[in-house]
């Protein structure tokens, strides 16, 4: 009897399965684990555009905040907005590549909300890193120029 069209599927996605290369596999250390974190970053860095103007936008921040010589809690409010908005950034591009794969390179209205939402995410994390530089920042202006 012959095998039918889903058989042979179920037969080749075995058959990929058991021929995945060790790419596939857990980390063995923590060191491997390292290693791919950091080519994440790097792959973020490279494809990711707006990554890097929030990356030049964190780097001006830290520039003025030195400038201003913030407080060591001032400090610690610019640092965790800086890397929120990076790291929501990595999501916004991990929850992109996913429904990319996904949908296969077709339109469907639920990939659009998934995206439009994890887009979303990334200007509200902006938005509240605007709110505390501007809590931080407008006094120590007004001072300098008033």
């Amino acid at each position: 009897m012959p095998m039918d069209l889903n058989d042979k599927k179920d037969a080749q996605d075995k058959k990929a399965f058991e021929e995945r290369d060790e790419r596939c596999e857990k980390n063995k250390n923590f060191l491997e684990s390292f290693y791919h974190a950091v080519d994440g970053i790097v792959t973020a860095y490279k494809e990711e555009a707006n990554l890097k103007v929030h990356l030049f936008i964190g780097v001006l921040v830290i520039f003025v905040s030195w400038f201003f010589k913030l407080s060591k809690y001032e400090w610690l409010w610019m640092i965790l907005v800086i890397f929120l908005v990076i790291v929501m950034e990595i999501w916004n591009t991990v929850i992109e590549n996913l429904v990319d794969l996904a949908a296969d390179g077709k339109f469907h209205p639920l990939a659009k909300k998934a995206k439009d939402m994890a887009a979303a995410a990334v200007l509200i994390t902006a938005s509240f890193a605007l709110v505390v530089g501007a809590i931080i920042f407008l006094p120590k202006l007004y001072y300098l120029f008033f």
